[in-house]
């Protein structure tokens, strides 16, 4: 049996599992899991040594880790929050909420949520600046930014104030909004060369690679520069399943049954625009714009994701 694997966060001294625990599926936008039963999904990752997860404010998932963590405290979780605050007032505002909502009085680290270019860097710079105050005070360990874009890891490759940067990256480049997967791999490796801490989201694309997870996590598993990959999970066997392909161990034969039985859908986030480009592409005529809402005909969806690849918000998600 191997263990987990830890890795050092770039320059920091943050270290944390190879395997990040993913806080956006149990929650309202996906799962809508019960809070206790999600913290126990929770629960049991921390007990097979992941010790780190992953949310943001958008994600309405805090009570769910302070209920997780009012159980669990064996060891240190370190736990990465996102906001989208632009100034002071937001950053404060913000960073409050998790530490009230989490029942702390300091995070590991602060990200700054779906940083699009080195323009929306500058635009959110007051923000920026004061969660680097709250890092010279101690409340916050490390800052950063996320993205689904190459150009925001290339711009914060190169600030000195980014410490951790969260890029997606998988195996068939879904979600990339501005270049292919090799571009954005090379945009992580220059990361990495200048000692940002890297864990990336979004390997089995949202979902959208759920017929082919054993090869989409190989290729993320194959990047060293990622020190962690975040996954979502929503149940004790995924769980079960994910730790063992991160540990290198065979993953048990009930779980894989009860993983392949568990219901998929196509899920819509609130954010999408209603442009139609995935309308125009679904083959299966499966989805429409109807009431100035996108809808999806359960009965014509296949669930093969390739919707999600034409959508320039990542809206479409397989859960």
């Amino acid at each position: 049996m191997n263990d987990m694997e830890y890795r050092k966060l770039g320059n920091t001294d943050i270290y944390v599992s190879r395997l990040c625990f993913g806080g956006l599926t149990v929650g309202p936008l996906q799962a809508n899991l019960p809070v206790e039963q999600g913290a126990q999904v929770m629960i049991g990752a921390f007990k097979r040594g992941v010790n780190f997860i992953d949310t943001a404010e958008l994600y309405g998932t805090y009570e769910y880790i302070k209920k997780a963590l009012e159980v669990y405290n064996d060891n240190h979780i370190v736990i990465a929050s996102k906001s989208y605050a632009y100034d002071e007032e937001t950053a404060k505002k913000s960073l409050d909420k998790a530490l009230t909502s989490l029942n702390m009085d300091k995070i590991d680290m602060f990200l700054l949520h779906e940083q699009e270019s080195e323009h929306t860097l500058r635009g959110h710079y007051e923000a920026l600046v004061y969660y680097l105050k709250m890092k010279e005070q101690g409340v916050i360990k490390a800052v950063g930014i996320s993205t689904h874009t190459i150009r925001a890891v290339q711009a914060a490759a190169k600030m000195n104030e980014i410490d951790i940067i969260h890029p997606i990256i998988n195996k068939a480049g879904i979600g990339i909004q501005d270049g292919t997967r090799d571009e954005m791999l090379e945009a992580i490796k220059l990361a990495y060369e200048n000692g940002k801490g890297i864990y990336g989201m979004k390997a089995i694309g949202g979902g959208n690679l759920i017929g082919s997870v054993d090869e989409s996590l190989n290729y993320a598993l194959n990047i060293r520069e990622l020190h962690s990959i975040a996954v979502g999970m929503q149940t004790e066997e995924e769980v079960i399943a994910n730790v063992a392909k991160f540990n290198g161990e065979d993953i048990p034969k009930e779980v894989l049954k009860k993983i392949s039985k568990k219901p998929r859908k196509l899920h819509i986030d609130f954010w999408c625009e209603k442009c139609g480009i995935c309308v125009k592409h679904c083959k299966h005529q499966a989805l429409k714009i109807s009431n100035g809402k996108l809808e999806v005909d359960r009965e014509k969806c296949v669930l093969c994701g390739y919707c999600s690849s034409y959508c320039p918000q990542f809206c479409m998600k397989i859960v």
